[in-house]
């Protein structure tokens, strides 16, 4: 006897299934604690195009960017009012240049996307670029600071898009400002060094202002930071998953969630 399998079974109702437990979690998320601010290493871009028979990486790269729109929906409905995305580092851009051209007006695309989303205005999400920007190709600093100056006045959902991001070179940065406003000042070495605090290197750290991430997800099964949020990550709880990152449902997302609320943060004490 053959078995066969009706439209239904092979679609409706693995979505119907799907959806029962995607509410089920919302369920178990509702009496804890969310994080307040949630930083995302976007990972497997290539890995996905290449594993799904893309013509390029470049366009897994454009599916990655897709999946953005849907993370920052997730987060307003729960209400997180922080989100950093890694979505280029510095050792990006030495890269195959074809994959960088690519890559870099998808970037452009997507923030200019989220600016101007009519639903984002509605929520008023805000953008700023963090990372050396000074080095990104003219096209994606333009995208970046219009970006910046259409949400500026906005108080909702803190968007940071972390491009020509590299946690090293961030803490170099923040040092180096540091000594150069000092020594503006009109401030010795030996002062610079008596009054030397984290509080004082965290004060010109790209992210100065935002609090630091209470959790950090980071896809397609790679377990390290590579450098993300090096300085801000102190304390923040980690999760790790296997999906790249243009697969990642929102079930993913609430299973984080709910990781974080089982552990027990101690922040160093």
């Amino acid at each position: 006897m053959t078995l066969r399998v009706s439209p239904y079974t092979r679609g409706v109702l693995p979505s119907l299934v799907y959806r029962l437990y995607e509410r089920r979690l919302r369920g178990e998320l509702r009496d804890g604690a969310l994080p307040r601010h949630i930083g995302v290493v976007l990972d497997g871009n290539r890995r996905f195009a290449r594993a799904r028979g893309l013509e390029t990486v470049v366009e897994g790269h454009r599916a990655g960017a897709d999946r953005i729109h849907d993370l920052l929906d997730w987060c307003h409905e729960l209400g997180i009012p922080y989100v950093t995305l890694w979505l280029l580092s510095t050792d990006n851009l030495r890269r195959d240049e074809s994959e960088v051209t690519g890559l870099v007006p998808i970037i452009a695309d997507t923030v200019t996307r989220i600016a101007n989303d009519p639903a984002n205005r509605a929520r008023g999400v805000k953008i700023t670029g963090v990372g050396a920007l000074d080095v990104l190709p003219d096209a994606l600093r333009r995208a970046l600071k219009d970006a910046e100056e259409a949400t500026a006045g906005r108080d909702g959902c803190h968007v940071q898009v972390a491009v020509g991001y590299g946690g090293r070179q961030e803490i170099t940065d923040a040092l180096r400002a540091l000594l150069e406003s000092r020594h503006a000042r009109g401030h010795s070495l030996s002062d610079v060094i008596d009054d030397l605090s984290p509080e004082l290197i965290a004060a010109h750290l790209y992210t100065t202002g935002t609090p630091d991430p209470d959790l950090i997800i980071r896809t397609s099964g790679e377990i390290r930071l590579s450098g993300f949020l090096l300085w801000q990550s102190a304390h923040s709880e980690f999760y790790f998953c296997d999906p790249y990152w243009p697969e990642f449902r929102k079930t993913d997302f609430l299973r984080a969630l709910r990781e974080f609320q089982h552990r027990q943060r101690r922040y160093g004490r």
